[in-house]
């Protein structure tokens, strides 16, 4: 039932609408109905909530990377994993994950709209990996007068200019990722460089996907004490993934609780990270999520088979039903 208060606000419900006050203004809304899942949207479920979890792990891996992300980042990164795994290699709906996916879908994902990497630094690059699993970046040449749009009001002839690659290698199969290393280029104030190759020091594992980062940092300084101010904010924080690289050689899916951890990694252990994940037990649930739909459905079928039958012989009474 609904009901007015004494600021004249209708508060509750009335038939299928609901009243209800938010910041001084009534909002009506219709409730929500209740639908039949199908093994369809079971699996379409699955699915997105498993990219939801994978985007949420890579843009953790990242912090260090982009510092700053814009408000849609989330439902920015989930789209373009979801739309990743869609047009996956191998594996059926519901029952793949990243290391099935295209990851070329994942290649200029931008952690901050409000400054878009390939705006702010205009510098031609490109990725590549080797038969031993380095990874090197090739970097054009760089005018940091004219190839990077600062924030207004910034002059670039006081500021350290620093762009940062990052290389991060995820095992989403066995919940854990590695930061294989990050490569600084620090350049003072305007000044032109000639191209370059900077390349990774750590191979991926044959068993893990591997994303590179590029950001770009601007400092201050203070000449009192030579320290460095990092100006990056909500508003100026550019980073995208520049280069995306699959598994080798993936690890089979798990059909039970992963539970590994970093002792696991021999030699490894400092740079492991464990993974909050929730794809791998969302796979193994929805096995068990089918097959409920389908025994539910078979009965509901043996009793639309039985019921005409029973009628026929006169042996249901409906008040019992």
């Amino acid at each position: 039932m609904a009901t007015i208060d004494n600021k004249g606000m209708v508060h509750g419900t009335a038939g299928s609408v609901i009243y209800r006050e938010y910041r001084g203004k009534n909002i009506i809304q219709g409730k929500a109905k209740a639908f039949k899942q199908t093994e369809k949207t079971i699996r379409s479920a699955t699915e997105f909530g498993l990219s939801s979890s994978a985007a949420a792990i890579i843009r953790t891996a990242f912090e260090p990377a982009y510092f700053f992300k814009d408000g849609t980042a989330a439902y920015r990164s989930t789209q373009m994993v979801y739309r990743s795994i869609l047009n996956n290699v191998s594996g059926e709906k519901g029952k793949r994950d990243l290391h099935d996916g295209n990851l070329s879908m994942l290649e200029e994902l931008d952690f901050n709209t409000n400054s878009k990497l390939h705006e702010m630094l205009q510098i031609s690059h490109s990725v590549s990996i080797s038969v031993e699993g380095l990874v090197s970046v090739n970097l054009g040449s760089l005018n940091t007068k004219t190839d990077i749009k600062r924030p207004k009001n910034a002059s670039g002839a006081y500021m350290k200019h620093r762009i940062r690659l990052m290389l991060v290698a995820f095992n989403f199969r066995e919940e854990y990722f590695e930061n294989l290393g990050v490569q600084d280029l620090d350049l003072e104030g305007y000044q032109t460089i000639e191209s370059q190759v900077v390349t990774f020091t750590e191979t991926v594992p044959e068993n893990c996907l591997a994303l590179v980062s590029m950001s770009l940092m601007l400092y201050s300084t203070v000449a009192q004490t030579n320290e460095s101010i990092l100006l990056n904010s909500r508003e100026f924080s550019p980073c995208a993934i520049i280069g995306t690289f699959q598994s080798a050689n993936p690890c089979d899916y798990p059909s039970i609780e992963v539970n590994y951890q970093p002792f696991n990694y021999p030699g490894r252990e400092e740079k492991i990270t464990e993974m909050f994940y929730k794809g791998n037990s969302l796979m193994v649930g929805l096995v068990n999520k089918i097959s409920k739909k389908a025994i539910s459905t078979n009965k509901k079928q043996e009793v639309k088979e039985v019921i005409p039958n029973l009628l026929q012989k006169g042996r249901v009474s409906f008040k019992k039903l």
